[in-house]
């Protein structure tokens, strides 16, 4: 074995355990959430340390066009330098090789990390904690869809067909029925994600026909950040192995809840490793209430980067599962920041607003800049929600374009996630939603074409 493959991660040593390993995909990803890259032989990459991949990559929308966001140089496609994080080393076991994968971080000439990068991004918010003092962790719960086969855009997406031989049944969660019906594909998320050394902490079935959830175990944001990228491969690949599809789309099925990305978090005092919300005698302490209330003054100027197509949007409706306001509560699903059960050793505050088509990276970053803008004003939240939170008025924005003007006005936002990485993103998701509205839609067919 090589001796940079005697310092991998160990579950990667495990799956290479006599075997040769034929080949690397040096992956990064882009504002999406795409995994972009190269692979490479083996040989080759024990003998780099980096490698180059254009900018462009972080201009592009989630269609492949692009948005003019190069700067004053001009379009030019300037050379990134790519280098590993050999901490992310894991497999790749649904090749027919035996593969690694390695996510790498972007770097520019100069070694100064790329601001628009989305781990950069990550990175630069737990950086600024820890110059408080302060280790953020966050546990992230992934929720999606397991949908037939759907290979025609105007088609309906419909549930995949279980093990009985029907079609996957709605508003069954937490049924074990239901998730044995999906069971071979189950079976193959576990053996991926053991080869690839994640743990999962549980797997449900939610309230749609073939939605389920996977808890991941609570830790640093950048590796959970990673896991979840990971993670979106390896489920996708899974669901190819039965001849289904998994989507993390927001909202993929009419009248089925949509699939979140809820992130719970709580933050650590360095010195004493301490539970920063829990205070001496486990009470609660003023640092749990100003993160409460930098989500619920900041999250609306987020939205476009948790919430970041137009089918996002479709998700917040009314008793299906999604809040449509930021009331907070203890043990209140209705609301859009809950206060899980727990000791004060565990406290954590639960962002439910982000959903599962956003970029892991930053959507945990956006998250976790307004808990930290709420921090550094020491404002106090609203009084805590009575009650069932759907029966008050909404308060987030209901559309992209919306979405996007109170983000582009959110200064305090941009500072913490950086002015560059907010410039970029404005302009990439603007050009997305204006190819966007230029699709004219069934309805608009049916209901607009003879009538008015």
């Amino acid at each position: 074995m090589s001796d940079w493959m005697t310092t991998l991660p160990e579950a990667a040593q495990a799956y290479l355990d006599g075997r040769k390993l034929d080949e690397v995909e040096c992956v990064i990803a882009d504002l999406p959430g795409i995994a972009r890259g190269k692979a490479v032989p083996a040989s080759k990459f024990a003998r780099q340390t980096s490698f180059h991949l254009p900018d462009s990559i972080f201009f592009q929308t989630i269609t492949g066009d692009w948005g003019e966001a190069a700067g004053e140089e001009g379009f030019i496609e300037r050379d990134m330098i790519m280098k590993p994080d050999m901490s992310t080393a894991t497999a790749a076991p649904w090749t027919g090789d035996w593969t690694l994968q390695v996510i790498h971080d972007a770097h520019d000439r100069d070694g100064t990390p790329i601001p628009f990068s989305p781990r950069n991004v990550l990175k630069r918010v737990v950086e600024l904690y820890h110059e408080r003092g302060l280790n953020p962790v966050v546990a992230p719960e992934m929720e999606f869809f397991l949908v037939a086969r759907n290979l025609d855009p105007a088609k309906d997406i419909e549930p995949m067909m279980g093990r009985s031989g029907r079609p996957a049944a709605a508003r069954q969660a937490y049924s074990m029925t239901a998730v044995d019906e999906f069971g071979p594909v189950i079976d193959d998320i576990y053996d991926f994600a053991e080869a690839q050394g994640f743990e999962i902490d549980g797997i449900t079935q939610e309230g749609g026909a073939g939605q389920l959830e996977i808890n991941l175990r609570h830790g640093h944001p950048v590796k959970l950040a990673d896991e979840v990228f990971y993670f979106k491969r390896l489920i996708r690949e899974a669901a190819l192995r039965h001849d289904c599809f998994a989507t993390f789309m927001a909202k993929p099925i009419a009248d089925e809840p949509g699939s979140a990305m809820h992130i719970h978090h709580s933050l650590l005092d360095i010195a004493t490793g301490q539970n920063a919300f829990a205070g001496p005698q486990g009470g609660e302490t003023d640092a749990f209430f100003y993160f409460i209330a930098g989500l619920q003054n900041h999250l609306p100027s987020a939205m476009a980067v948790m919430a970041p197509y137009v089918n996002s949007y479709r998700r917040y409706v009314k008793d299906h599962a999604a809040p449509i306001n930021l009331e907070w509560a203890r043990d209140n699903r209705t609301t859009g920041i809950r206060i899980p059960l727990s000791g004060p050793e565990a406290r954590r505050v639960e962002n439910r607003i982000a959903g599962m088509d956003c970029n892991p990276y930053l959507g945990i970053a956006a998250s976790l800049a307004c808990g930290l803008l709420g921090l550094e004003e020491e404002l106090r939240p609203d009084r805590q929600f009575k009650g069932d939170a759907y029966e008050g008025e909404g308060d987030i924005p209901r559309v992209m374009g919306q979405a996007l003007d109170i983000f582009d006005g959110a200064t305090p936002l941009h500072r913490v996630l950086g002015e560059e990485f907010s410039r970029v993103y404005s302009i990439v998701k603007r050009a997305e939603y204006e190819e966007f509205l230029q699709v004219i839609s069934p309805w608009e067919r049916e209901h607009l074409l003879l009538n008015v």
